[in-house]
């Protein structure tokens, strides 16, 4: 690891702020690693067994996306330790976001993340607090104009994160209920894909791919692969999953997406434990892990690279068992080996699009938005390439060029006293 990586990662947050539901057994942690820009960003999640070293890891990594994406604020994070499936979950988030709501105000932007749906839990719990957006507070901190301006920008929010999307280009299944927050993430770490290979050589047609995690982000990426001719041969899901050697049609995925919260009802479907048995071996070129947290194990990824492994594009956030919140033994052992696309670039397709509402005037259409965080993510993998032309330690060098500009801002940033 980097010295600049090593103090990056080792440098206490500015503001922890931790809660105790009073009501149900739930603890919850907002963690913002820095007010860059007076204001911070980051998504709210929820699982059984979070705590608060995975609230920090996951804020030091937005801190890192917002380099890519913009704007140019500090990283943040909400996490709050309960069953996502308990019958309760909508309560306990409406207190804990009324718990942290003099932060939304202020300096803090939310949005979803592992568990919680931007469109359906995030926005109307938030409202119902009486705050505009779950990005209000991004606006007042960040760009700290008057209210007639933060107003205009908080409903360009409203409207381009909850457009429905379209344009045939960017519609999965020719429907038109999905959103722009429903694939932009998922559409993005299967541009990373297409970049990579754009950039550092090879013909994506024809590849096989296995994805980890068949929710928004992981269905999102897979259909999208599957246009550009990717044969999608493994999805693995948290109940099981499919195999399909010789890859599904893009029809098929299509299905697959429309389909996917009955994914275990296709008739092909295999148990957890067997397709976790098999679909290491499968012959997989692409690899999507979108399912959670340091989901992917060293062994899945020996098991992968024996098969013809080329490149990985992280749908999720820290998707590594690792022990380091960046470069931990298995990323870095991987990272020299294959392309591993970072979470940072590949997934940032929803931080853009907050930054592009916000920074940004005229007209929002689904080209627009969609084109756009393509073209940072590929701008992102054309600044690495110049660090890496082989492949090898892109995540590592895509790192070090982040928390260079961090370094530098912070330079700029202070301002010499004359005496």
């Amino acid at each position: 690891m980097s010295s600049l990586i090593s103090v990056f990662e080792k440098k206490s947050p500015e503001i922890v702020f931790e809660w105790t539901d009073k009501e149900s057994e739930a603890k919850g942690w907002l963690v913002i690693n820095s007010l860059r820009g007076g204001a911070a960003g980051g998504g709210t999640r929820m699982r059984k067994g979070l705590n608060r070293s995975e609230v920090e890891s996951l804020a030091k990594t937005m801190e890192i996306k917002f380099t890519i994406s913009g704007p140019q604020i500090g990283g943040a994070k909400s996490g709050i330790n309960f069953d996502p499936q308990d019958p309760r979950k909508k309560e306990v988030l409406k207190r804990w976001y009324k718990a942290i709501m003099p932060l939304l105000k202020n300096y803090y932007g939310t949005g979803g993340d592992l568990n919680i749906d931007e469109l359906y839990e995030v926005i109307p719990i938030i409202e119902s607090h009486g705050l505009t957006h779950p990005q209000e507070g991004v606006v007042n901190g960040y760009f700290n104009i008057d209210k007639a301006k933060n107003r205009k920008k908080i409903e360009r929010l409203q409207y381009g994160v909850s457009k429905l999307v379209t344009n045939d280009k960017y519609m999965p299944t020719g429907s038109t209920t999905y959103k722009i927050a429903d694939l932009i993430t998922g559409y993005g770490v299967a541009e990373a894909v297409k970049h990579y290979y754009t950039i550092w050589g090879g013909d994506i047609k024809g590849k096989k791919a296995i994805i980890q995690g068949w929710g928004n982000v992981g269905a999102a990426a897979g259909v999208t692969l599957a246009s550009y001719g990717v044969k999608i041969i493994g999805i693995i899901n948290y109940n099981g999953g499919l195999i399909n050697t010789k890859g599904y049609t893009l029809e098929e995925v299509k299905q697959l997406f429309a389909k996917k919260a009955n994914l275990d009802k296709q008739h092909a479907f295999l148990s957890y434990h067997d397709v976790m048995e098999k679909v290491w071996n499968a012959g997989a070129q692409i690899f999507i892990p979108a399912a959670g947290s340091r989901m992917v194990e060293k062994s899945h990824m020996d098991q992968m690279l024996k098969n013809g492994l080329e490149v990985v594009s992280c749908g999720a956030n820290v998707p590594f068992n690792d022990n380091k919140i960046f470069m931990g033994p298995l990323l870095s052992e991987i990272d020299s080996k294959i392309a591993i696309i970072p979470d940072f670039i590949a997934n940032c397709g929803m931080a853009r699009v907050f930054a592009f509402l916000m920074e940004n005037e005229g007209e929002i259409t689904d080209s627009i938005l969609f084109d756009d965080t393509s073209n940072i993510i590929k701008n992102a993998l054309l600044e690495t390439y110049q660090l890496c032309p082989n492949g090898l330690n892109l995540t590592k060098n895509s790192l070090d060029i982040a928390i260079q500009k961090l370094q530098q801002k912070d330079e700029k940033e202070i301002v010499p006293i004359l005496l």
